[in-house]
């Protein structure tokens, strides 16, 4: 039996946290916006050495040298990378925020960075790393 009423309405379905179809009321969203430019290299190799530094930490493999041998690096290039974990930690939080970078030249070089990871004085850090931003 037909009586005449027509819904007419939008949907669209995305996918729930466990993977099945879930049907949503409405238009589909438009897509975040992507930002201009890539990672800077130093925000990669500081979240790099707190992916060593948890992987350590959790047994997942023994100790920094495994991870140079399974990364096919030197034994010493892992240690770079992981001396950033010395640096204050609102200056790690920092390097891991920095604004993405549109040209071919970091703002702030790794060699830099790395420079003032060997500083042990946080203070003396925080000052660095000011000066770092803004050369």
């Amino acid at each position: 039996m037909n009586d005449g009423v027509t819904l007419d309405f939008t949907v669209h379905f995305t996918t729930g946290r466990t993977g099945q179809r879930v049907l949503n009321a409405g238009e589909k969203p438009p897509p975040a916006p992507v930002p201009d430019g890539r990672v800077p290299r130093v925000s990669r190799l500081m979240a790099l050495a707190i992916r060593f530094d948890n992987l350590v930490r959790l047994g997942e493999v023994a100790d920094f040298a495994d991870i140079a041998e399974l990364g096919q690096v030197t034994r010493a290039r892992v240690s770079q990378i992981v001396n950033l974990l010395n640096l204050a930690p609102d200056i790690q939080e920092d390097i891991l925020f920095l604004p993405p970078v549109a040209g071919d030249r970091d703002a702030v070089s790794e060699r830099e960075v790395r420079s003032i990871a060997g500083e042990p004085d946080w203070g003396r850090q925080r000052a660095r790393w000011q000066q770092a931003k803004r050369a």
